[in-house]
């Protein structure tokens, strides 16, 4: 029953994640055109690789730590901090990279500039702590705020073309505001630990493990957006960007399962109830399987309508990018069981990094030719 509830939790969420982003990229396509589209597309890509570095596979690796011992306060407590101060640490070397790098950087640096505002959230996102223990209320509670706060602030303050600087901060913004949300409720979940006594580097060879399949994945995310960027121009990016976001928005759905039982087999594997992780993966293949098929095919078809229809004037590209790429619904769906709900919850990382890097790999190889003679 408590998986059930928090599915609906996360996917009524998923559903209003679908509709905000709908009614605010429609506008903001219209209103800052192509050019500013891409411009937020492009840098926006550049920052995910230092929010990578910050992250160091903390996200997944964070969720099922904590499932492991939820039963346990005091090791939930000592674990959370622990963990936590890696985070802390590698945001801080993932921003000093940054600076470096916006040294040599030549163009859109006020955009990049604003972009590392998410950059600085990353310390602050404690979102894992909460799926482990199971709370989605909590952190739906919270997106959901954060997403209509940042609707309001997108109608009323994003006019023209030249606002892109700001879109890109009201949308950095509200994602460090709500990080910071969650913070208040710690003192009710955790004990109080004696920080001499915790040993944060026990977890920091685990965390890196972990980081080369979010790398892989990261990779196939955003070099796609960032070499076409650079192979072709940002406005390509933009073209990019509205295609994957329609077809991410309808994944998301499917997707859903995968943060709700990944804390959920953690704590039945670390119990070593075996019996249980089966059935529960069984049944949710199953339940993947019956809502991707549908969504696959109904997107495929009316993509060529729907592409330019929603984006507006000048958004033709977005159409056929978003009929070839609406395959990956089904087929990331069934992904998401076999990996983020069977193998890391069971610690075969091993197996989950070899099938992601052969993805990112064969990505990056075709994306050359497929876009150089596109």
């Amino acid at each position: 029953m408590k998986v059930i509830r928090n599915y609906l939790y996360n996917a009524g969420y998923q559903v209003l994640a679908i509709i905000v982003p709908l009614l605010t990229s429609a506008y903001v396509s219209r209103v800052l055109r192509p050019e500013g589209v891409g411009a937020n597309a492009f840098t926006n890509s550049i920052i995910q690789y230092f929010i990578l570095i910050a992250s160091i596979g903390i996200g997944y690796y964070g969720n099922r730590e904590i499932a492991y011992v939820r039963d346990n306060k005091a090791k939930m407590s000592q674990t959370f901090w622990e963990i936590q101060i890696i985070k802390t640490v590698m945001t801080i070397v993932a921003y000093l990279a940054f600076v470096v790098f916006m040294m040599f950087c030549t163009s859109n640096k006020t955009y990049m500039w604003a972009q590392s505002i998410n950059l600085v959230a990353v310390a602050f996102d404690i979102s894992w702590l909460y799926m482990g223990i199971e709370d989605f209320k909590r952190t739906v509670i919270r997106n959901t705020l954060v997403k209509l706060i940042s609707m309001v602030a997108i109608f009323l303050f994003i006019r023209d073309a030249h606002d892109v600087t700001l879109y890109i901060i009201v949308l950095a913004l509200s994602t460090f505001v709500g990080n910071l949300t969650l913070w208040p409720h710690l003192r009710f979940l955790l004990n109080k630990v004696s920080f001499r006594r915790l040993n944060p580097w026990r977890y920091f060879i685990p965390t890196v493990a972990m980081f080369v399949p979010q790398i892989a994945t990261q990779l196939y995310v955003q070099l796609n957006r960032t070499m076409l960027g650079v192979m072709i121009g940002e406005t390509a990016s933009g073209y990019y960007q509205y295609s994957d976001s329609l077809v991410k928005l309808v994944l998301a759905l499917v997707t859903a399962t995968g943060t709700v039982m990944l804390p959920h087999v953690s704590n039945a594997f670390s119990k070593g109830d075996t019996k249980k992780v089966n059935q529960m993966l069984y049944k949710s293949f199953d339940f993947v399987s019956a809502i991707a098929f549908p969504m696959t095919f109904g997107l495929a078809a009316v993509a060529t309508t729907l592409g330019p229809y929603y984006c507006g004037h000048g958004y033709g590209p977005v159409g056929p990018a978003m009929m070839i790429e609406s395959v990956v619904i089904l087929l990331i769906g069934w992904s998401n069981v076999l990996g983020t709900q069977y193998l890391l919850p069971v610690n075969r990382v091993k197996e989950f990094t070899a099938s992601v890097t052969i993805g990112a790999v064969t990505n990056i190889i075709l994306n050359i030719p497929l876009i150089y003679w596109a």
